[in-house]
C-alpha cells in the first residue's frame, strides 16, 4: 500500500463515526415526515386527550375521508399544479439554459452588460406592486395559465449557474468545429449543448419543479374567485384549511350534533401536508445523482 493510499484511507473507528452521524441526519429528515404522517392517522379524540404523539389513543381516516369529500376541487387543482409543473419547467429549462449558454460565449458583445444586467435583480427587487402592474396591465397574464408559469420561470440564480457550468464544461472546439460544418446555434444548442449539460439540467429542472410544486401566491395574485379551475392542489388545499379553522373557531356556536362541530382539524392539516409533500418527494430519487455534480460544477468558479 502506498503513502498515498494510507492517507486517504479511514480507519474503521472513524468510519463507524462518520456512518452513525449520517444515519443520525438521515433520521432527523425522516423522522418529521413520518411523525405527521402519524398524526394525520390519529383520531380527533386521542389529539384531544395526548396531544401529538407517535403511538396514539385511536387510528382514524377521518382526515382522509374528508379530503376525499372534496376530491372534485382537489382533483381538478392536482390536475392544474401537474400541468403548470410540468410545462413551466420546460419552459424555464429553456429559458434558463439559452440565456446562460448565450452568456457563457466569450465572442458575445454584450455579455458583459447582460451580466449585470441579471445580476442586479439577485440583490435588489423591483417589489411587488410593479410586478404584478406588468404581469396583469401590460402582459395580460391574469386569470391564464400563464400567469402560474411565466412570473417564476426565470431566475437570476438560475442564470448565473447554467452560465458558470458552460464556461467550466463545454468545451469552445467543439463550438468551433460544429460552426465550420455549418451549423447554425440553434442546432449546436440543442445538437451539442444540451446533451452535454444533462447534470445541470437536471438540477435547475429539479430546482423549477420544487418551485412550482410548491407555488401557491402566484394564485392567489393572477387569478380571480371567478376562475376556480384554474387554481393550483396548493392553493386549493390552503383555502381548505383555512375553511377547517374557521369552522374549528365557530365550533362553539354549532349544535354537538353537527358534523362540523366534530371536524378533525388538526389531523386535516398534517393529511393536507402528507399530500403536498409526497408526489414531489417521490420524484427527487430520480434526479439526485445529477443533483449534487450540477450544482457543484455550476458553482466551482464565478
Amino acid at each position: 500500500m502506498t503513502s498515498v493510499e494510507k492517507f486517504n484511507r479511514i480507519s474503521v473507528p472513524t468510519n463507524i463515526i462518520f456512518t452513525s452521524l449520517f444515519m443520525i441526519i438521515a433520521l432527523l429528515c425522516v423522522v418529521p415526515v413520518l411523525f405527521v404522517a402519524i398524526i394525520s392517522l390519529s383520531s380527533s379524540e386521542s389529539i384531544e386527550k395526548i396531544g401529538y404523539s407517535f403511538l396514539p389513543l385511536e387510528w382514524s381516516l377521518d382526515a382522509y375521508s374528508y379530503l376525499w369529500r372534496e376530491r372534485s376541487s382537489i382533483g381538478t387543482a392536482t390536475f392544474v399544479s401537474v400541468f403548470v409543473t410540468v410545462i413551466g419547467t420546460i419552459i424555464g429549462l429553456y429559458l434558463n439554459a439559452t440565456m446562460g449558454y448565450v452568456l457563457s460565449r466569450p465572442s458575445f458583445k454584450l455579455k458583459k452588460f447582460l451580466t449585470y444586467f441579471i445580476f442586479i435583480p439577485m440583490l435588489f427587487s423591483g417589489g411587488l406592486v410593479p410586478s404584478y402592474l406588468i404581469n396583469t396591465q401590460v402582459l395580460k397574464l391574469a386569470n391564464t395559465y400563464l400567469a402560474l408559469i411565466l412570473p417564476i420561470a426565470v431566475s437570476s440564480f438560475y442564470i448565473i449557474i447554467m452560465r458558470t457550468f458552460f464556461q467550466t464544461t463545454l468545451p469552445d472546439s467543439i463550438i468551433e468545429s460544429a460552426k465550420i460544418d455549418g451549423s447554425s446555434q440553434m442546432r449546436i444548442f440543442f445538437s451539442i449543448v444540451l446533451p452535454i449539460s444533462l447534470p445541470v439540467m437536471a438540477t435547475i429542472g429539479l430546482f423549477l419543479s420544487f418551485g412550482y410544486w410548491n407555488d401557491w401566491f402566484s394564485a392567489m395574485l393572477y387569478i380571480q374567485s371567478s376562475h376556480l379551475e384554474l387554481y393550483p392542489l396548493q392553493y386549493v388545499l390552503i383555502s381548505i384549511e383555512r375553511n377547517i379553522e374557521f369552522l374549528s373557531r365557530s365550533a362553539q356556536y354549532m349544535s354537538p350534533d353537527s358534523t362540523t362541530a366534530t371536524l378533525p382539524a388538526e389531523s386535516t392539516r398534517m393529511a393536507i401536508v402528507m399530500i403536498v409533500i409526497i408526489p414531489i418527494a417521490l420524484s427527487y430519487p430520480f434526479f439526485q445523482k445529477y443533483f449534487i455534480s450540477g450544482l457543484t460544477i455550476g458553482a466551482v468558479k464565478g
